[in-house]
Parts: structure tokens; sequence; C-alpha cells
């Protein structure tokens, strides 16, 4: 195998941020549903089967999910967070099939955010490059 330059990994590095940065890339919707332990004794799974579903039926090549651990608010599981471009985020609590449905149809397709089910607006996350973290401060709808 080759020995790869700088170059070689700038130009791989450039590649993958476009292909995964909602902000840059074809997608324009990031789904998370928030999968640690008490996400999913709380149902995450059969959330995220739900929105794997409704997201193939509804056939759009700009929305991406994906999957992170425990958000630290484990009585409010299952979380799931909807990032629209150019939107703040909205944490959405006790998810289950039918919320994720109506989130999905309401929020994601029609841009109507469901205040009903909402925990919190992600107002600022601080990257703390160095040690590999980030910190997000929300706050809550009420």
């Amino acid at each position: 195998m080759a020995k790869m330059s700088i170059e070689d990994l700038k130009r791989i590095k450039e590649k993958t941020s476009k292909e995964t940065s909602l902000r840059t890339g074809a997608t324009t919707i990031k789904i998370t549903v928030h999968m640690g332990t008490c996400g999913i004794a709380a149902g995450a799974r059969d959330v995220m089967n739900t929105l794997l579903e409704e997201v193939a039926q509804a056939d759009r090549q700009d929305i991406r999910v994906v999957t992170s651990g425990c958000m630290g608010m484990c009585s409010s599981e299952p979380n799931v967070t909807v990032e629209t471009e150019g939107e703040k985020p909205v944490v959405y609590q006790k998810m289950d099939s039918n919320r994720m449905r109506q989130v999905f149809k309401r929020h994601v397709l029609l841009g109507e955010v469901q205040t009903d089910f909402a925990l919190a607006r992600i107002l600022k996350t601080i990257n703390f490059a160095p040690y590999g973290r980030t910190t997000t401060r929300i706050r809550s709808k009420s």
C-alpha cells in the first residue's frame, strides 16, 4: 500500500466533511435519535424504526438520520433532536412511534415545530476541540 501524503489526507478530510456536514452537503435536515441505555429502555429502538420507515416512504435524499448516546435527561427519554438548516435545533421528549410520525410529517416535512412534544430549543453548542467534547446550552420551552 502506497504511503499517503498530507495532501491526500487533506482531500479525504475535505470530502468527508462535505458528505457528513448538515450545512454543506446535500443534507438539509439531520434527525438524531438519542439511544443511550436509558433511551433504549424507554423505547428509542421503536422510535428509530418508525423514523426509518417514514424517511423511506418520503424518499427524500436531504434527510440524514443518526444516533447518539444519552443527553443526560433520562426522565424525558426517548429524545429526538431535529436540526433543520437555518433553524435552531429542537429536542423532542417522551417520543413514541405515533409522536415520531407526527414530528416527521409536520416538523421535518412541513417545517411546523410540534411544541406539545418539544423539550427545548438548543441555543448554542460550544466545541472544546482540544478536549474532543462539546457542551450544549439549551433553553426549556417553558
